[in-house]
């Protein structure tokens, strides 16, 4: 007969948790689950210190540091509150966020955010609604093949240069 198994964690008691010491400026990891679910921090857990993941965050409770999840998505939650440099593949922002966003795609900003900083990434969306004080740098895809570049592109004769190719020199007098 088969028999139901029961999902165990190993969250420490309450008194082994106080008996550790805790380092303020620890780094934390954040692994995402074998079924590719995202991360959370919880209304009630307040972080200080640096999260590096490769996977998806959501934060709903507090966070101030570094926030490094290359090629992945972040997202405040509209409980969250955020102060970070953030490095991300997408940020989406429904609290608030101070600091300073590099995204690789793009940075959402709902409604309910709050958000002041500057942002570097390749697309934006804000909705109407949200409050935004930011210094924007919208980066730019290379265009295919080296078109753009000045060895490829003609030579444009400027409207003067015209003109000197136009004038004929005068016939020489005398003889």
């Amino acid at each position: 007969m088969l028999g139901k198994s029961k999902k165990t964690t190993n969250v420490p008691n309450e008194r082994a948790f106080k008996e550790k010491s805790f380092d303020p400026n620890a780094s934390f990891t954040v692994s995402p689950t074998a079924s590719g679910e995202k991360t959370s921090i919880g209304e009630n857990i307040s972080i200080k210190g640096s999260i590096r993941g490769k996977g998806d965050l959501v934060i709903k409770g507090s966070v101030k540091g570094d926030i490094d999840l290359d090629k992945h998505h972040l997202t405040v939650g509209p409980t969250g509150k955020v102060e970070a440099e953030i490095r991300a593949e997408h940020v989406t922002i429904s609290g608030r966020l101070s600091g300073n966003i590099n995204a690789m795609a793009k940075v959402e900003i709902t409604k309910t955010a709050e958000f002041s900083g500057e942002i570097k990434a390749k697309r934006i969306s804000v909705e109407d609604g949200a409050y935004l004080k930011t210094v924007i740098e919208l980066q730019r895809e290379p265009p295919p093949g080296n078109l753009s570049t000045p060895a490829t592109l003609p030579k444009k004769i400027s409207d003067h240069e015209k003109e000197k190719s136009d004038l004929k020199p005068a016939p020489a007098k005398g003889n």
